[in-house]
């Protein structure tokens, strides 16, 4: 009979056999890491911050600039499409139900969402300036543009005004001329709602379906390039002194957003700074062709008008002044589209917007 063989049922030999096995182990594993390349560094994810805005005006040029030169990105910073929200009771929606973190409006807009939210912020200045103008159309007769500011506030009595819509600063300036002349919006002139689109409020005033248009430029200088019409009061011309600096194209947020999203919207302000700094130092073509790119459908003498005034328009930097608030506070006060506002220590973050601006490049 062939007998079988059986390895000896030796503990010992198979401790040491199993100890050789993880020995040789160990020692592969060692070599592979000495050999193998280093694993590639994880990128962390960058920052994103969803921005709306309620038109492309010019207030808004500071933002565009930042994302197309890549401001935001050099700051680690994500900024995707950002929506044009028509009118500030919109943008101050979206604000307030999260679908944006950070809005670009007018000095009314903050001012009238502060009522509703109270830890609202004015965080940065896009133009300081009111940049809304007085702009009528074929239907409309009056004295010349040269006549006195008084007279041409009591022209408007009885005419159709269009703005983008109520409670804006479109409205806000109707309501504040008027107010000189001891006239009231509600009852001496009859305001028409036209949203923010530009091209539909020409063409409101081409038809004489409004007399005059209270909308922010560029409007005025597209109607007097395409002769459609004539900026007949003009804020940002000095027409009106107390609104020469103001601040009125203005980034806001909210308290919770600051707290949530500190450093993304710290890189937000830093972005538009360097964005402001290469409007005022950069070669004046970039800036014509950026502004270009930014209104595709706009004839060359309109942007030569606007480049005209752009630098006077867009602040060296996104810090905002108290002179500036306040200015912005009466003007609203007195137009009556608000009955109260707080301190200038309260809406602006003066001492986190300087920090922030420590580290713009």
């Amino acid at each position: 009979m062939q007998q079988r063989f059986h390895l000896p049922q030796c503990h010992s030999f198979t401790g040491t056999f199993l100890a050789a096995l993880q020995g040789l182990g160990m020692a592969l594993v060692a070599a592979w890491m000495i050999l193998a390349p280093p694993p590639a560094q994880a990128q962390s994810p960058a920052m994103t911050l969803k921005v709306g805005q309620i038109s492309d005006s010019i207030a808004f040029f500071p933002i565009f600039v930042a994302k197309q030169q890549g401001f935001f990105k050099q700051q680690g910073l994500e900024v995707g499409d950002i929506p044009l929200l028509g009118t500030g009771a919109k943008l101050a929606a979206a604000l307030q139900s999260g679908s944006i973190d950070v809005a670009g409006g007018n000095g009314t807009d903050p001012l009238n969402l502060y009522r509703a939210n109270k830890s609202t912020r004015m965080i940065a200045q896009l133009v300081n300036t009111y940049y809304v103008d007085i702009i009528t159309g074929p239907s409309f007769s009056g004295p010349p543009a040269s006549a006195t500011l008084q007279d041409k506030v009591q022209a408007l009595k009885g005419k159709k005004i269009g703005i983008t819509g109520p409670g804006s600063g479109t409205q806000a300036l109707v309501n504040f001329l008027l107010g000189t002349a001891g006239l009231q919006s509600a009852t001496d002139v009859t305001l028409v709602s036209l949203g923010s689109n530009m091209t539909g409020a020409l063409g409101a005033l081409k038809t004489g379906r409004v007399d005059v248009l209270s909308f922010p430029q560029p409007v005025g200088q597209q109607a007097e390039a395409t002769r459609i019409g004539h900026i007949y009061i003009s804020p940002a011309r000095g027409d009106i002194p107390q609104l020469k600096t103001v601040v009125h194209g203005v980034v806001f947020t909210t308290q919770a957003v600051l707290d949530a999203k500190g450093p993304a919207v710290t890189a937000f302000v830093r972005g538009i700074a360097d964005a402001e700094r290469f409007i005022h130092q950069d070669d004046p073509k970039a800036v014509r062709a950026l502004f270009k790119a930014y209104r595709p459908t706009m004839n060359d003498d309109t942007v030569d008008r606007l480049l005209s005034i752009l630098r006077a328009e867009i602040p060296r930097t996104p810090a905002i002044s108290q002179g500036e608030y306040d200015r912005e506070v009466k003007f609203n006060l007195d137009s009556g589209l608000i009955t109260e506002a707080p301190d200038y220590a309260t809406m602006v973050p003066a001492q986190w917007i300087q920090s922030a601006l420590g580290g713009a490049h």
